[in-house]
């Protein structure tokens, strides 16, 4: 049983020094930051979006008065 316990333990000791050396743990806080600012990029992009489609309106306008 000891046997089948240190062969374990060793086999997540090398699983976790092979992900290290690939920069699986390099990048924690990221993630977790992201998720918090991906609502104010959406805004920004909806906002661009209707600025543009405002910006074609007027366009739109002063070609018809032309």
């Amino acid at each position: 049983m000891i046997v089948c316990s240190v062969s374990l333990a060793v086999i997540f000791l090398i699983i976790f020094i092979i992900g290290a050396k690939n920069g699986q743990f390099e990048d924690d806080e990221s993630p977790a930051v992201r998720m918090l600012f991906d609502s104010e990029i959406q805004k920004e992009e909806k906002e661009k979006q209707h600025q543009q489609q405002d910006d074609g309106n007027l366009k739109e306008e002063n070609i018809d008065k032309l």
